[in-house]
């Protein structure tokens, strides 16, 4: 019988996917507004531009055994002071600044102070638009009292603690956050899962994974033989990883976890 219901955040619970795009949307329509550049251009030329300087730096190993994808470092400070963060955090100002310049140069602007500004501006339009699913706190609500619930996410605790601190109504439901970073290895690690599995005193057997990423959540769930839920909102097509159960709304997790009992 399921005790536990261990859920993912970016993207299964927040959509950070949409807030980074309504950051880059506001950043780039601004920079449209001061020197008539093409909005969706520009944001083309910078997430490509951001990608590549990403993957250059030594940090990028660590980034993606933790789980920081390179739009987070376009807003991230790191100033977490294990593991390493500390390079991360002397990296981002330049990454940022670059990736802006850059991207702009790309379409016809020279002009190394506007992306400075623009880099400057972004992190402020992301933390404006913190942006939860609709049917978020409905499926909390309902769980919260019937089963443990665990946040399990990737990323650099100072960031995910940002995202946390914008979007406060979501932690109070949660008896424990287990955040990559701070644990010092990410999903789909299988460490992560064990440590989740014995802080919140359950076996793999109590336990269930909640997530929409396939080679994070749901490999990782199954190399600790936790069921996983894999929630597909985008018609993503599957991998040769295989979810337990696949969802399209949060709210058919109900059944799964009702068949379970």
């Amino acid at each position: 019988m399921v005790k536990a219901v261990f859920f993912d955040l970016d993207d299964t619970l927040l959509w950070d996917h949409k807030s980074i795009s309504e950051a880059f949307r506001a950043t780039c329509e601004y920079a449209q507004e001061k020197v008539g550049v093409d909005a969706d251009k520009l944001e083309e030329a910078v997430r490509e531009a951001a990608q590549q300087l990403y993957a250059s730096y030594e940090t990028y190993e660590f980034t993606k055994m933790i789980g920081i994808n390179p739009f987070e470092g376009l807003w991230g400070n790191f100033g977490d002071d294990t593991l390493e963060f500390p390079k991360m955090k002397e990296i981002v100002p330049g990454y940022r600044k670059d990736a802006w310049t850059q991207g702009l140069k790309a379409i016809g602007i020279d002009n190394e102070e506007f992306g400075a500004e623009l880099a400057e501006r972004f992190p402020q339009e992301r933390r404006k638009s913190p942006i939860l699913y609709e049917e978020t706190f409905q499926v909390l609500d309902k769980l919260k009292g019937e089963y443990a619930l665990l946040l399990l996410t990737n990323g650099s605790p100072e960031l995910q603690n940002t995202k946390l601190e914008i979007t406060p109504e979501l932690v109070p439901y949660f008896d424990k956050i287990v955040i990559s970073g701070d644990f010092g290895k990410g999903k789909p690690d299988v460490k992560i899962f064990e440590h989740a599995l014995e802080i919140m005193n359950v076996t793999k057997d109590e336990a269930i994974m909640v997530g929409d990423n396939l080679m994070t959540d749901v490999l990782g769930a199954s190399r600790a033989g936790i069921k996983s839920v894999w929630i597909n909102r985008h018609d993503k097509e599957r991998n040769e990883v295989v979810p337990t159960y696949e969802i399209k709304h949060l709210e058919e997790l109900f059944t799964i976890l009702d068949d379970l009992k």
